[in-house]
């Protein structure tokens, strides 16, 4: 599928770092080791996506849709490193502690983190979106935070070696990787004036489909290699985490894969302007598994 925000993405996200020709530059190329790894982009992608299927500014809301890639690309940093999943690779490279080393890692995804809202907060991005634009660093925020993306990884850290149950599993995968795709598809809305009809529509869609691709992951960590998703293969199994195919079985797993899909679809219904993008997007995602 071709992805027609990606150009729009990639042209722009190296704009928004900052000169490595300063004292502190390590840690901007560190920064940028990570911010412009080779992806998929899905998590801005969606934030342009709705936001044009509403009407809204594309090219106004790339400093939106960007800083969200920000935050994501932060978190992997973090993710990877010794304290908490110590992974060597990430998208088919070392991972960024592995050529920075541990502190120079942990301050690029601090920095990236203060860079998505020194972009969502310009003068001109605000100048453009006011209260809305406001509104929208505010979702990305409370959905990266202690009750969002990081307290799912708070629970991801406490269960593992344990036997939690499918409902912690499933609360875990809604926080720590759900709440980062809901959040752009309402920002999209947001910075479009989405009504209230479409802006729950996204978010239903997203949580459909943030949770399927969750799952996803968790059959490709069983039945994928190494060189083809990029990363280590086996970490649930070697880091002792219990998830949906440990639980229900890859069959069962794909089984509800295919119905979130499904829900997911019904929502782009409410949307009176072509979804086409957003279903096919939602359909790829689903058939990483096949």
């Amino acid at each position: 599928m071709e992805n027609k925000y990606l150009p729009l993405i990639e042209e722009y996200l190296p704009t928004l770092l900052p000169s490595s020709e300063c004292t502190e530059k390590n840690v901007v190329k560190s920064m940028e080791y990570s911010l412009l790894a080779p992806g998929k982009r899905l998590r801005p992608t969606l934030l342009l996506a709705f936001c044009d299927v509403c009407g809204g500014d594309v090219f106004a809301a790339l400093p939106y849709a960007c800083a969200v890639e920000m935050i994501h690309s932060y978190s992997l940093i973090h993710d990877d490193l010794p304290c908490m999943d110590d992974d060597d690779l990430r998208r088919g490279r070392p991972s960024n502690h592995i050529v920075f080393g541990e502190d120079t890692a942990l301050l690029a995804g601090d920095a990236l983190q203060a860079l998505a809202y020194e972009s969502m907060l310009s003068e001109k991005s605000l100048s453009r979106f006011g209260l809305g634009g406001a509104r929208a660093a505010a979702i990305l925020s409370k959905a990266s935070g202690a009750l969002g993306m990081v307290g799912g990884q708070v629970i991801d850290l406490e269960t593992e070696g344990k036997d939690p149950s499918i409902e912690t599993i499933t609360e875990m995968y809604s926080k720590k990787t759900g709440q980062l795709i809901k959040a752009p598809c309402l920002m999209g809305c947001v910075l479009s004036g989405a009504d209230e009809k479409k802006t729950e529509a996204a978010e239903i869609y997203a949580e459909k489909i943030g949770l399927a691709f969750q799952i996803v992951d968790d059959i490709l960590d069983i039945v994928s290699d190494t060189e083809t998703l990029g990363k280590p293969v086996g970490s649930d199994v070697e880091n002792e985490k219990v998830n949906y195919v440990t639980k229900l079985g890859i069959e069962r797993s794909r089984e509800i894969v295919s119905q979130l899909t499904r829900e997911a679809l019904e929502q782009l219904e409410v949307f009176d302007s072509d979804t086409s993008f957003l279903k096919e997007l939602a359909l790829e995602l689903s058939q990483r598994v096949y």
